[in-house]
């Protein structure tokens, strides 16, 4: 089924929208909830608040596209769960070496001028997004926007580690040059 009938049976509210969904995006949502929570249950309650959320904004929204749509969801619910169980004993995980490589690159919102700037900062990312090479996107992405491990990378594209970690250090270089060119303050 393609992500215009999925939409369409939401706006139905049709509860097969739900079914359909988690056939066609539910290893997706996971893979993005795993990576961030690495608990099998919070995992699988994250992509169901997903299909929940997804389910109260549809209508009205229609998402231009539904994997983008819920991936967003997914990952915000599995980082908001994450900053939870984490508030107190700051663990390890994907998710903090993650944030830890871009923290170099990106500004953190720490400030009310920051928040309004991080619209600012998503067009630029987009913009520089665009210009890389379709291999160190997906790569890029796969770490920062699934927080997949380096290892897991490596396997999805049938790469080295090493090759893995080069592409992210490069590409983080050339995410700062383009920052600072744009007079992004890091």
């Amino acid at each position: 089924m393609d992500d215009k009938q999925i939409i369409d049976l939401y706006w139905a509210r049709s509860e097969s929208a739900i079914a359909e969904t988690d056939k066609k995006y539910g290893k997706l949502c996971h893979r993005i909830a795993f990576n961030i929570l690495a608990d099998p249950r919070d995992s699988e309650e994250c992509v169901s608040d997903t299909y929940l959320k997804a389910w109260s904004v549809i209508p009205p929204k229609r998402p231009v596209k539904l994997s983008a749509f819920l991936g967003k969801i997914t990952r915000n619910l599995a980082l908001n769960r994450y900053e939870k169980d984490t508030a107190e004993k700051r663990g390890g995980g994907e998710i903090s070496v993650a944030l830890d490589e871009l923290a170099e690159c990106i500004p953190a919102p720490n400030s009310v001028e920051g928040m309004v700037d991080n619209r600012i900062l998503t067009d630029k990312l987009n913009v520089f997004l665009e210009g890389l090479a379709p291999e160190a996107r997906k790569v890029f992405m796969r770490r920062y926007w699934e927080v997949c491990s380096v290892r897991e990378i490596a396997e999805i594209y049938g790469i080295s580690e090493s090759k893995v970690k080069v592409s992210l250090f490069r590409t983080r270089g050339k995410l700062r040059t383009f920052l600072e060119q744009e007079g992004i303050a890091l």
